[in-house]
């Protein structure tokens, strides 16, 4: 028995790191996004017409980067969830074995821990959730009033941005419901 513990222990210590390393990577993920927004909008000011060319840069190709980089993201944060859920579960198992969580604290067993954990993981999903929504909006916006030209001539490209960029929010509005929850 004892060998089972110590092959356990470390198979719990490498899926904690494994969950460390998941959530390092969202962090990033939503760092890279956020860059990504500030480039894309930094664009299509940079791209804003000049005193003799109104509509010389095609700048309704630029807003479709906007949705398609958080529809990215929103799936990078799915996968990352997904991870993290499953990796937790796999450690709620081996707290389970010998019912040892019915003898010391177990973290990804006992819902008081885990479930105050994932509560406060919701300000990361609200935090993502407004970034994909004010990123699009801000994006789309700004693009929309400083080339109005351009997208009075072919408005199906701020519908169809805008469109992506709504289904990238309920995307990453939706992630939660897949979050670890003990059994």
């Amino acid at each position: 028995m004892a060998s089972l513990i110590v092959d356990a222990n470390y198979r719990f210590i490498a899926a904690s790191q494994e969950v460390n390393a998941r959530v390092t990577q969202r962090q990033q993920a939503l760092a890279m996004y956020v860059s990504i927004l500030v480039g894309l909008l930094a664009a299509v000011v940079a791209l804003r017409p000049g005193a003799g060319s109104a509509t010389a840069a095609p700048v309704e190709w630029l807003v479709l980067a906007f949705p398609i980089a958080s529809i990215c993201f929103a799936f990078l944060n799915y996968k990352a969830e997904r991870a993290i859920t499953n990796l937790r579960t796999f450690m709620s198992e081996l707290e389970r074995l010998d019912d040892m969580h019915a003898r010391l604290p177990s973290y990804n067993t006992d819902p008081r821990w885990s479930q105050g954990a994932n509560h406060a993981r919701r300000f990361h999903d609200y935090a993502v959730a407004v970034f994909v929504a004010g990123g699009n909006a801000l994006g789309l916006g700004a693009a929309r009033v400083i080339h109005p030209l351009r997208f009075a001539e072919m408005p199906a490209f701020i519908w169809v941005a805008g469109v992506l960029g709504l289904a990238a929010f309920v995307l990453v509005w939706l992630t939660p419901r897949w979050s670890y929850s003990p059994v």
